[in-house]
């Protein structure tokens, strides 16, 4: 049984494609993925754009951004039926769960490193909310050095 992982699917629709084309494509991929027991977690349509540059005669191309919560073999297929459909210019299979976990793990490393080192210097693991940085209250004293002000 393969594992349920998260990727993020992009591809770019040819710019002859009408909105009810696209609409259909969505539909095709949401009958797959519930075929093969995924979801769609997020859908995001950011409409027609300039291409970096130009692919088999097209300048511009309809992009389009989900986010899919399925096993290896639902993103396979999606793949497969990717490929052979002609209105489809490019697309892209990502897994981003390997990315999101690293990144959290970092995220808590560099907790664990700001509390051991707020607790070396005789501080609160925690930094309140006044110590952040830009969160500095302005103090007509603070704003002065050796007898100029500064300006805001």
């Amino acid at each position: 049984m393969s594992q349920t992982r998260d990727y993020e699917l992009v591809y770019i629709i040819s710019p002859e494609s009408s909105e009810q084309e696209v609409a259909d494509l969505h539909t095709q991929i949401e009958q797959i993925v519930q075929r093969f027991s995924g979801t769609i977690e997020k859908s995001e349509n950011w409409g027609r754009r300039k291409l970096a540059y130009e692919i088999g005669h097209h300048r511009e191309g309809t992009y389009v951004v989900e986010t899919i919560r399925g096993t290896g073999e639902l993103m396979k297929e999606i793949d497969r039926r990717l490929r052979v459909l002609d209105s489809i210019i490019r697309h892209l299979v990502v897994r981003v769960d390997e990315d999101l976990r690293v990144a959290e793990r970092h995220r808590g490393a560099r907790k664990a490193t700001q509390a051991r080192r707020r607790l070396a210097r005789g501080l609160p693991p925690e930094p309140e909310a006044g110590e952040r940085r830009g969160d500095r209250d302005t103090d007509d004293e603070d704003d002065r050095i050796e007898g100029v002000e500064v300006q805001r």
